[in-house]
Order: C-alpha cells, then sequence, then structure tokens
C-alpha cells in the first residue's frame, strides 16, 4: 500500500477535528503525494510533485520579507517537525536508511548553489571552493554529532538548489548528467515528505500557520 492511500485514509477519519489552516495544508499536501506516486520511473516529475507537496504543507503568507528569508523559514519548520516527532522517524530516515546517500549528496557540487554563483560570474572559484569547503566541515560536524535538524536543514539547502534548476527551466528534462543528484534526491524526498504530513496530523494543536492562498468561497 503506497504512502497517500495510508495517510488519506487516516485523513479521512479526522479530518473534521483539525484547525481550517492545517486541514488545508494536509489535503493540499496529499493530493501533490498522490500525484508524484504516479510518477514512479520519472524521476523528474516525480521530485516536482514531491517538492510541491513539501510546500503545501510548509509555507506560510508570501510576502517580500518571507520571499528573502525562505531558509529561516526552512530551518524554523524542520526544527519545529524534530521537536514534534516523538517517535524518531525523521532520525531514523537520516541516520539509518540515508546515512551513506546523503554523505553522497554533500559532496555534490551541483546542488551547491554557490558553484552555480561562480559559473555565472558571481563570486570566484577561490570564493565557492571555499565555502563548499566550510559547508561540507559544518556538515560533517553535525553528522558526527547525528544532529537531525541541522543535517535535515542542510539537505533541503541542497534539495532546493537542484528544485531551482528544474523549476527554473535550468535543467533539461531526464538530463544524463544530473541523473545522480536527481535519483537521490528524489528518493530522500519520497520518504521524508509522507513522515512531515504524518507529524503535523500527530500534532494539530500546533500552530503551523496560515496555509499559502487560502481558499476564497
Amino acid at each position: 500500500m503506497n504512502c497517500f492511500t495510508v495517510l488519506k485514509a487516516r485523513q479521512r477519519e479526522e479530518r473534521h477535528a483539525y484547525p481550517d489552516n492545517l486541514g488545508l495544508r494536509v489535503h493540499r499536501a496529499l493530493s501533490w503525494l498522490k500525484k508524484a506516486e504516479t510518477c514512479q520511473g520519472d524521476d523528474d516529475a516525480q521530485f516536482i510533485f514531491l517538492w510541491i507537496s513539501f510546500n503545501a504543507a510548509y509555507a506560510n503568507d508570501v510576502d517580500k520579507a518571507y520571499r528573502i528569508a525562505e531558509h529561516q523559514t526552512f530551518d524554523n519548520f524542520i526544527n519545529k517537525l524534530c521537536q514534534l516527532d516523538k517517535l524518531g522517524r525523521l532520525s531514523t530516515i537520516v541516520w539509518q536508511e540515508f546515512a551513506g546517500s546523503i554523505r553522497v549528496l554533500l559532496d555534490n557540487e551541483y546542488v551547491f548553489q554557490p558553484f552555480w554563483d561562480y559559473q555565472n560570474g558571481h563570486t570566484t572559484e577561490q570564493q565557492w571552493k571555499l565555502r563548499f569547503n566550510q559547508a561540507k566541515s559544518y556538515a560533517n560536524k553535525a553528522l558526527g554529532q547525528e544532529n537531525t535538524p541541522i543535517v535535515l536543514a542542510i539537505i533541503f539547502d541542497r534539495v532546493y538548489t537542484l528544485r531551482n534548476q528544474l523549476l527554473h527551466g535550468g535543467s533539461t528534462y531526464d538530463s544524463k548528467v544530473n541523473r545522480e543528484q536527481m535519483r537521490d534526491c528524489c528518493h530522500l524526498m519520497g520518504k521524508l515528505v509522507p513522515i512531515i504530513i504524518e507529524i503535523m496530523m500527530d500534532n494539530p494543536d500546533t500552530l503551523w500557520g496560515d496555509a499559502y492562498y487560502p481558499v476564497i468561497k
């Protein structure tokens, strides 16, 4: 049974007790998770739909200040999830199932935004390499300490770079040059997104904030 089927059945039983903002977030996130699960074998499409599902779950009302501080929003959301995850599901994913893949992803400069800033002439080779080495050192320290929130924040920062490449037309569909990072990110998001939705459903009394673009009746 796929993740959507299990979570949707639970949502139907519980949705009457959800606050409106959580109910809308979960409803939207599940709809995109369902679509993602129909795209098995198409990593590009599946990744895009998984990202939309994640976005539906975490994003708050949009303004200019929010857009500038999006990474801080990621970090705050991830910290909240880890604090609420009493069953340790996120830690299990990070430390038991994907530890090797995460290290490979962190070593991949193609999902590190300063590398692309250098390619586009916005920084120097020395500067991006310095930042890459600093980021790896920071990540390795977090990995050594098994600091799940920090590791997840770093992962989502890399995944966000891949997201930008796809959604802004910076990648060819089904391109051979990015298959490794696409497969890794798609597999990782495929595991993380259902857990994120589940944690939110576990905690209906938590303040999740107003949903992106509320329904106008």
